[in-house]
């Protein structure tokens, strides 16, 4: 294996994703086929280099010494999140259409949000995935801000 494989930075830091998933094989073939990733570790962990970073890849559990009182798991509920994995493409048309030849099943197909086109998919755990292409914000264009709770309850 060659160093430069692995999320070792030789100063300062670089960023990489941990998932905790249930079944290892098959979140790897995930990140591996959908995302043209490269096996870098099988298990323990499993890491799959995808583009320019890092996707690390462990079954849950419980408390360890460094993390005392704190348990991994899978997504419980798929309408609840609070974070999620965001993939920039060159061209999210082309994306969605060989993902979905692959098995990928998203949330909606590619939607235009003026700064952006996007979708949503998820892995085979759950995690939620935002797909999206810079369109207008390169031209200064950004989406409209979100009413506030205050106007969304005068509606």
């Amino acid at each position: 294996m060659n160093r430069d494989d692995l999320p070792a930075p030789d100063d300062g830091l670089l960023v990489t994703h941990f998932l905790t998933v249930g079944d290892v094989p098959r979140s790897r073939a995930f990140y591996a086929d959908i995302f043209g990733g490269r096996v870098v570790l099988e298990e323990n962990p499993c890491i799959v280099k995808v583009a320019n970073t890092w996707i690390i890849m462990n079954p849950g559990g419980g408390p360890t010494p460094d993390k005392p009182g704190i348990t991994l798991r899978t997504p419980q509920a798929a309408d609840a999140v609070s974070a999620f994995l965001n993939v920039r493409v060159a061209d999210i048309a082309t994306f969605y259409d060989e993902a979905r030849s692959k098995g990928a099943e998203f949330v909606t197909e590619p939607i235009d949000r003026k700064a952006e086109i996007r979708c949503y998919l998820r892995d085979p755990d759950g995690y939620l995935i935002e797909i999206g292409q810079a369109t207008g914000m390169l031209q200064g264009i950004f989406a409209d801000r979100p009413a506030s709770a205050g106007e969304a309850d005068q509606r």
